[in-house]
């Protein structure tokens, strides 16, 4: 390689949309403890955060894992990692659906699928910080990185964009907060500024949860 990855990769975005994937899951839970899981804000919150993980996951399958596992080639405990990380998502998403049908359903079993999909997702995220991340310092060049957060752009487009921007943040601390911002380029940092952070902040995802 002639560039080095280690001195390249900013994953920066890749930590803030675990935070707020967290972050959503925490929510979703007090809401639930709360009695107001069925509420508009709160189905809002939840049919966001089913939007932005189904975007990292899939573009995560589609693009990224593809590229580590031809990077990683030869590398049988690397290449077995990958197979976690794909086998991984295949169990998080059945959890999702069975969220989704006891939200609808209102259903006594809520509260202990929201917890086996907070337990289930936490130990992946945490897997691919601790692992798979290292493994893509390790393999992949600046190029590489740039592909992958460039699917995810188009994926989102300028729309999806001015959620993803705004839902990033909400609640991080400043410090969290003023890194991904300065991640961004200049022009999605004052369109998030003077539009989308408001607009973002009056749907009331969540409703204060």
């Amino acid at each position: 390689m002639t560039d080095s990855p280690q001195k390249t990769i900013d994953f920066t975005p890749m930590y803030a949309s675990h935070d707020a994937f967290r972050r959503d899951l925490e929510r979703l839970a007090t809401a639930v403890a709360e009695g107001r899981a069925g509420s508009p804000q709160v189905r809002a919150g939840w049919e966001n955060f089913k939007r932005q993980l189904h975007i990292h996951h899939t573009t995560e399958d589609g693009g990224l894992w593809p590229r580590v596992r031809e990077r990683a080639a030869g590398r049988p405990r690397d290449l077995a990692l990958l197979d976690d990380m794909e086998a991984e998502h295949s169990r998080i998403d059945p959890l999702l659906a069975a969220v989704d049908t006891a939200l609808a359903d209102r259903a006594s079993e809520l509260p202990d699928l929201v917890r086996a999909l907070t337990a289930t997702l936490d130990d992946h995220l945490k897997h691919e910080e601790d692992s798979a991340l290292p493994l893509m310092q390790d393999v992949l060049t600046a190029a590489d990185w740039a592909a992958f957060t460039g699917r995810i752009r188009r994926t989102q487009g300028l729309r999806g964009a001015s959620v993803f921007v705004p839902w990033i943040i909400d609640g991080a601390p400043p410090a969290d907060r003023a890194r991904f911002l300065g991640a961004l380029p200049p022009p999605a940092r004052i369109l998030n500024r003077l539009l989308w952070e408001g607009r973002y902040r009056r749907r009331g995802l969540w409703g204060g949860a």
